[in-house]
């Protein structure tokens, strides 16, 4: 295919498979991720003689089950881990309300299917809560608003400030699909029972990146002008510096190093990743999570190609895993095709149906639409009646 064929399907795609892309895309980024997330650039090439490009095995091999820090995670083999299992959670929510969320949805439903509903964890290799694999800045949301009888809104507040929420985040942006302020505003809300500070913020963002790259004709340059547009603090800076660096790569391997230069002020976490330094995860204006500016940096070294932007993500190392969701999210959404050996790999190996959530969420967006237009022109016509203008459609 040449590149103005696929451009074109790009700029072609429809909802369903802009959605589609998405989600499967968040799951693959995720499974390749997985393996290697913790480590560095350098460590990956030691340990698999050269980059990652494809779904590998466990760091540690067969002694997975044993081996610290991983164990007892069966991280790699095509694997997907928590990020998955809570956007998957967060679809499901969906599938119930029918209809934009807010922090009260996270309560009375997202809540208790991490506590009350028993699913495969590809990780454990059994079937378990999701409660028992989620990370604790996860299970946060269980402690605060379940035992603690926090408000919904403000059970955030407290908690480790990560790319807990923002890695779960690409269902609102693709409920809101094309429209990012109206995602970054659902997000917030949504997150507001999770996260706080940048990581809420982070959160806001990420649904605003999925939602503008389901535009027609939305490239990597538009989604970062969109996120700009919306992103507060330290990071929107953070932004814009790493994509400004972002800008003068065309290629994963030479974007490496100076995407973590660029990101290095604004987080938190510090150069080991393994052993965060004394501020890391605290809340700050100043500051941004890791994953995001560079998930948003690698989609803009591809051009927008899914394999490139997650392969990168994958091969930066750190939080990779969350990295190569966001970065698979956003360029399924953008359109650029999911390879279809990665994803059926994923599916199997995960025992997950991945085109299921995006055909439950696809009929939810479009009803969901629907009820907003009819809120809209019953507000137009309120207000025409109160002497305002008319709409002129």
């Amino acid at each position: 295919m040449t590149l103005k064929e696929h451009e074109k399907q790009v700029q072609g795609a429809s909802l369903d498979e802009r959605i589609t892309g998405a989600l499967v895309g968040a799951a693959v980024g995720d499974a390749l991720g997985g393996p290697v997330e913790g480590y560095s650039p350098e460590q990956i090439v030691e340990r698999h003689g050269g980059r990652v490009h494809g779904v590998v095995g466990p760091w540690n091999g067969d002694a997975w089950r044993t081996a610290r820090p991983i164990a007892p995670y069966h991280k790699g083999d095509g694997h997907v881990t928590d990020d998955t299992l809570m956007t998957h959670a967060l679809v499901r929510v969906y599938a119930r309300v029918r209809n934009h969320l807010d922090a009260h949805a996270v309560a009375d439903h997202l809540v208790p299917d991490l506590m009350t509903q028993p699913r495969w964890i590809p990780e454990l290799e059994a079937e378990a809560l999701p409660l028992q694999r989620v990370f604790l800045a996860e299970k946060w949301l269980v402690t605060r608003i379940h035992y603690g009888h926090v408000d919904p809104r403000e059970a955030g507040v407290g908690n480790i400030v990560n790319c807990g929420a923002a890695m779960y985040m690409a269902p609102v942006g693709l409920v809101n699909a094309a429209h990012p302020a109206g995602a970054y505003a659902e997000a917030l809300d949504v997150a507001g029972a999770h996260q706080s500070s940048y990581g809420r913020e982070a959160a806001g963002i990420l649904a605003a990146a999925v939602a503008s790259a389901c535009a027609p004709g939305a490239t990597p340059d538009s989604v970062v002008t969109a996120c700009l547009s919306l992103a507060k603090d330290g990071t929107r800076t953070a932004i814009e510096r790493v994509c400004d660096v972002a800008s003068r790569h065309t290629d994963f391997e030479s974007a490496l190093r100076p995407l973590r230069e660029a990101v290095t002020p604004y987080d938190t976490v510090g150069p080991d990743y393994r052993t965060p330094s004394l501020g890391a995860r605290r809340p700050s204006r100043l500051h941004a999570i890791e994953e995001l500016p560079v998930a948003l940096g690698m989609v803009v070294v591809a051009g927008g190609d899914f394999r490139h932007a997650v392969l990168g993500a994958v091969n930066y190392g750190r939080d990779c895993d969350s990295i190569a969701t966001m970065a698979g999210a956003v360029t399924g959404a953008l359109g650029s095709p999911v390879p279809e050996d990665w994803a059926k790999t994923v599916a199997e190996a995960s025992r997950l149906d991945l085109l299921e959530p995006a055909a439950a969420l696809t009929e939810v967006a479009r009803e969901v639409f629907a009820r907003d237009v009819s809120r809209r022109r019953a507000h137009e016509r309120a207000f025409a009646e109160l002497g305002g203008p008319e709409c002129s459609d």
